[in-house]
């Protein structure tokens, strides 16, 4: 398996290790930002996901 490969399935066990992390640690706050996440206007949410995109690749960039 090439280095790119195995370095893109390292990130998504460490992926789902945090996903599950959150659902195993704190359900009952997951359960409400999900319900409070049909109310955030799309532009917002789109705001924050480019942030936290950029951030995770800048991390990436600096790490590598």
């Amino acid at each position: 398996m090439s280095t790119l490969a195995t370095d893109f399935m390292i990130g998504f066990a460490f992926f789902l290790i945090i996903e599950g992390l959150a659902y195993a640690l704190a359900p009952r706050l997951i359960k409400r930002m999900a319900e409070q996440l049909p109310a955030m206007p799309e532009e917002r949410l789109r705001i924050f996901g480019i942030v936290v995109l950029a951030a995770g690749v800048g991390l990436v960039w600096l790490l590598r």
